[in-house]
């Protein structure tokens, strides 16, 4: 996973290629215009993950015992960071630089109303004046990056996905956290197998995975044998704006690209 700007400079593993077309060498000193582009899809290599197990075990199913990920990237290793455990693991996100740059990717496994969904949860802006300013390029590489934050979930946990191979057919749904109404939405990805396979290239234009005919899962209001666990685990609002909970698919992103 790429790390995400702060300052509207283009990560790391994003890096611009520039083109400057060069005149002749009798012609040096015209005046070149360089133009910018992210190139290339993002690419999971297992070699680059480190997962920190704590205090899970792969033979409990997520659906009776709290199951969580975090997922942090190192601008200094450009190695990801995954911890499973039963609650976000705070202290990958310690430190001034981290709670700066906000690129991490939290998920947790929820069962709402006798069936599994996968959760993932991404912060937009919101916080620092900064991720405002960059939100647009922040919600694209979000949006890039997300197969390979996927396939960390799947490759990082493969024993409990092993174990439990239905899991592969459990929604995927994206939150996308924003103070800026037209970043911050949920969208439907599909059962996790097909999320996984999406290809990062297509920066979320491809039509044929998008979803329209599944709703956003709301667990029930009281104390019930469906729905576990019965609190989040996530600390970040899930009610979206009334005008987003109804476009909970990639259809109105596509829509503006």
């Amino acid at each position: 996973m790429a790390s995400l700007p702060v300052a509207c400079a283009l990560p790391s593993k994003l890096k611009p290629s520039v083109f400057v077309s060069k005149a002749s060498s009798k012609k040096r000193n015209k005046s070149v215009a360089p133009v910018a582009r992210l190139i290339g899809p993002a690419v999971f290599e297992a070699s680059k993950l480190k997962v920190l197990s704590l205090g899970v075990d792969e033979r409990r199913h997520p659906g009776s015992w709290p199951r969580t990920y975090t997922l942090t990237h190192s601008d200094i290793t450009s190695k990801l960071t995954l911890a499973i455990s039963q609650t976000i693991n705070n202290s990958q996100l310690e430190g001034w630089y981290n709670r700066l740059q906000r690129d991490e990717v939290v998920a947790e496994w929820r069962k709402v109303k006798g069936k599994m969904t996968l959760q993932v949860h991404c912060h937009i802006s919101g916080g620092h004046f900064l991720l405002g300013l960059c939100a647009r390029l922040r919600f694209f590489i979000f949006y890039k990056e997300l197969p390979v934050v996927l396939k960390a979930f799947v490759h990082g946990d493969g024993n409990l996905l092993n174990n439990y191979p239905e899991l592969q057919e459990a929604l995927v749904w994206v939150y996308f956290h924003s103070n800026i109404p037209e970043f911050n939405r949920v969208e439907s990805w599909g059962p996790l197998q097909k999320a996984v396979g999406r290809s990062s290239a297509d920066g979320g234009t491809n039509r044929e995975s998008s979803i329209s005919n599944w709703e956003l899962p709301e667990p029930c209001q009281g104390t019930c044998n469906c729905c576990f666990p019965p609190m989040s685990s996530i600390p970040w609002s899930q009610k979206l704006p009334h005008e987003n909970e109804n476009h909970g698919t990639q259809e109105s992103f596509q829509q503006q690209i």
